[in-house]
């Protein structure tokens, strides 16, 4: 029996959604990557100290949930992080169970290094700053939607 072709359409690569996020994704970390080299950071790295420049301490639980990592994933991250003292780890005082996120003063002071990298991706991308703009909204909606979908 003989399958018609148009039944197999929704297995084509060009009709998935998710393709052309992952490769926006990989391709957004590519740009960030020379900008991250130069204060020896990863992207993963970067996304815990955005969140820690702007809320420190946190614990660990808080940390992944604002960064969508599971703990399992976001333990190692802070292990070398500490190892390269950008971060504390610890445990909380009222609940020795709790591990608290807390920046160093280099940690901190990689803020002011960092702080002029989005407007140098924006500068190498060379796509209207409006449309980025439209971009971001429609994906933190998404976003959004599947997160309360599948709590």
């Amino acid at each position: 029996m003989q399958e018609d072709n148009n039944s197999h359409d929704q297995l084509k690569l060009k009709n998935q959604l998710c393709f052309p996020l992952y490769a926006a994704s990989r391709l957004m970390t590519r740009l960030y990557q020379p900008h991250l080299e130069v204060l020896e950071l990863t992207y993963p790295q970067y996304l815990v100290l955005m969140v820690l420049w702007e809320e420190s301490p946190l614990t660990v639980k808080k940390l992944g949930d604002k960064i969508m990592l599971n703990t399992n994933t976001l333990t190692p991250l802070l292990k070398r992080m500490e190892k390269q003292e950008i971060i504390v780890r610890e445990r909380s005082k009222e609940d020795e169970r709790t591990v608290l996120i807390s920046l160093t003063k280099k940690g901190l002071n990689l803020k002011y290094k960092a702080e002029n990298i989005p407007f140098d991706l924006i500068t190498d991308m060379d796509y209207p700053l409006e449309s980025i703009y439209e971009l971001k909204d429609s994906l933190d909606k998404f976003i959004n939607h599947i997160t309360q979908q599948n709590k």
